[in-house]
């Protein structure tokens, strides 16, 4: 009698890469702070005073963090929160409408050797989804991976949760292991994210807003100089698993 045989269908390691974009695929030149500027300009607080740069320093300390959970901490109020918020994504798309807005060098193509592994890419951010979607088309990303994410899609909840990460997870099924996601980004906030979802790659890029140290005290497994070197550590790591 003839044996019947089943194809198995193997998935890779790290099958599933999660990166964040300001700062890691996408160099914004400065713009979070511009437009925080006139997001707390709408509610009254000067640019140049103790103030505005007390506020600027949680900004800069908390880079990867849902922009309106920044708010709430520094207005304390949530009627003054959701205006700062707003006039934050209105000021930063327009900034992204002007032109002001570039990959990082090398973003694109590190993404396209990631799906020609046989990854799959997902971008997410702290950013509101209208705001995400202007980065994209800006940037004629809006084709180049098949799922993007912001915190209103991962139930409201952005950096440090986990929760993007885990909805990226459960999204695309292209792991059937936490510990096969790799996350990828530029700041603290971005590595409590992926040591929190259980990734089993968590890496730092410093492009972005934080340094080394912070990076790995924040628990990055790996910390890169720039996006660009990710698609070839991923294949060491697979070739080594």
């Amino acid at each position: 009698m003839k044996a019947s045989t089943t194809k198995v269908t193997t998935v890779n390691a790290y099958n599933l890469v999660v990166l964040d974009m300001a700062g890691t695929t996408v160099a914004d030149g400065g713009l979070v702070e511009r437009a925080f500027a006139s997001a707390a300009g709408r509610l009254g607080v000067e640019q140049g005073s103790a103030e505005h740069a007390t506020m600027l320093d949680y900004v800069r300390a908390t880079m990867g963090e849902s922009k309106i959970s920044v708010f709430r901490h520094l207005f304390g109020d949530e009627a003054k929160a959701q205006t700062a918020n707003t006039a934050f994504e209105e000021a930063y798309a327009t900034l992204v409408d002007g032109g002001l807005i570039e990959p990082v060098p090398g973003a694109r193509e590190a993404i396209e050797q990631l799906k020609a592994q046989g990854r799959t890419v997902v971008l997410s951010t702290g950013f509101a989804r209208v705001t995400q979607d202007a980065i994209l088309k800006a940037l004629g990303w809006q084709d180049l991976v098949p799922l993007t994410l912001c915190p209103a899609d991962a139930g409201g909840r952005g950096r440090p949760y986990p929760d993007m990460v885990l909805s990226a997870f459960l999204r695309t099924g292209a792991v059937d292991s936490v510990r096969d996601i790799a996350v990828a980004g530029d700041t603290s906030y971005d590595m409590l994210s992926g040591v929190r979802s259980g990734a089993g790659v968590v890496a730092g890029v410093l492009t972005g807003a934080h340094g080394n140290e912070a990076l790995a005290g924040a628990g990055a497994t790996h910390v890169l100089g720039s996006i660009a070197e990710l698609p070839d550590l991923m294949g060491e790591l697979e070739a080594g698993k």
